[in-house]
C-alpha cells in the first residue's frame, strides 16, 4: 500500500548502506543498493564506478520508486507484503521476486508481471502467510548461491529483519528498525569470469599467430577461417554462460508451494 512506501524505503536504505564495491558482489559497484547497470539506465548513458560513488540520494529514490516499487505494484499490495516483495526485488531482482509471488499464488511463472491477476489473487490469500512464504523462499534461494559463504551472515540477518518487520506491518503493529547494513546482491553470480573462459580461446588465437608466416601466406583462407572460428566459439561460450545465469536466477526453489485461498467465514 502507498502508505508503506516511506517506511519501506527507509528500511531499505538502512540495509543497503552507502557505497560498496566488493569483488564477490555480482552487482559490482553499488551505492544505496543501486548498481552500475541500474544507474546507467537511469542516466541513459554509460557510467563509471566514480559516478555511482557520487550518486545523489535523490537519484536512488527515483530509481527505487519507478523501477522497483511501482514496477512491482507495491502500492496495491497489503501492508507488509508490499515491503517484503520490494526488498526481495531490490536485492535479487524484480523478475525473481515477482515470479516467486506468482508461484505462491498458483499463477504461471512464465511471466514476471505483477498484473491484475496477481493483485486479485493476493486478495484471496492471507497476507501474513504470503510474507512468511516469500521470506522462506528468499532465504532458500540465497543459501543456494555460491556467494552465501561471503554474504550469508548479512543476508540471513536481513531476511529475518524484513520478515519480522513485514509481519508487524501486516498486523498494523510497530516494527523494529534494521540493525545494520548488508552487502552483496542476492543474485546468481557469473558462472565463470569471462577472462577465464576467454583465456584458452585467446591461447588458441596466439597459436594461430605463431604459425610460420609463409604457411599463413600459402593458406590465407584457411587461416582466416580458423581465426573466425575462434571468435565465434568465444562469443557462443559467453552467450551460453549468460543465458545459463539468467535461467538459474529465475528457477524455482524446491519446497515452494502455492498458498490456499482463504474463504471468508459466514
Amino acid at each position: 500500500m502507498e502508505a508503506s512506501y516511506d517506511d519501506a524505503l527507509a528500511r531499505l536504505f538502512a540495509h543497503e548502506g552507502g557505497y560498496s564495491h566488493h569483488p564477490s558482489d555480482p552487482g559490482g559497484p553499488t551505492k544505496y543498493g543501486i548498481t552500475l547497470a541500474d544507474y546507467a539506465a537511469f542516466k541513459r548513458r554509460k557510467v563509471t564506478a566514480a559516478d555511482v560513488k557520487a550518486m545523489p540520494l535523490a537519484d536512488a529514490k527515483a530509481i527505487y520508486r519507478n523501477k522497483y516499487w511501482s514496477a512491482l505494484r507495491c502500492s496495491e499490495l497489503p501492508a507488509g507484503l508490499d515491503y517484503a516483495l520490494f526488498d526481495y526485488g531490490v536485492n535479487s531482482g524484480i523478475g525473481r521476486a515477482a515470479r516467486v509471488l506468482r508461484r505462491l499464488l498458483a499463477l504461471p511463472d512464465s511471466s514476471a508481471a505483477v498484473n491484475d491477476a496477481v493483485i486479485a489473487a493476493v486478495a484471496t490469500r492471507d497476507s501474513a502467510a504470503l510474507v512468511a512464504a516469500l521470506c522462506d523462499e528468499r532465504l532458500r534461494f540465497l543459501k543456494s548461491l555460491r556467494t552465501w559463504p561471503v554474504f550469508g551472515k548479512g543476508w540471513g540477518r536481513r531476511v529475518a529483519e524484513v520478515r519480522a518487520a513485514a509481519l508487524a506491518m501486516a498486523r498494523g503493529a510497530a516494527a523494529a528498525a534494521p540493525k545494520a547494513s548488508t552487502k552483496g546482491k542476492g543474485a546468481v553470480p557469473p558462472a565463470q569470469p569471462v577472462r577465464q573462459v576467454a583465456a584458452p580461446l585467446a591461447a588458441a588465437g596466439s597459436t594461430v599467430a605463431l604459425i610460420d608466416p609463409s604457411l599463413i601466406a600459402a593458406h590465407p583462407v584457411e587461416t582466416a577461417l580458423i581465426a573466425f572460428a575462434v571468435l565465434v566459439i568465444a562469443a557462443a561460450v559467453i552467450v551460453l554462460l549468460r543465458r545459463r545465469r539468467v535461467i538459474r536466477q529465475q528457477q524455482p526453489m524446491p519446497g515452494t508451494v502455492s498458498l490456499p485461498i482463504v474463504t471468508a467465514s459466514a
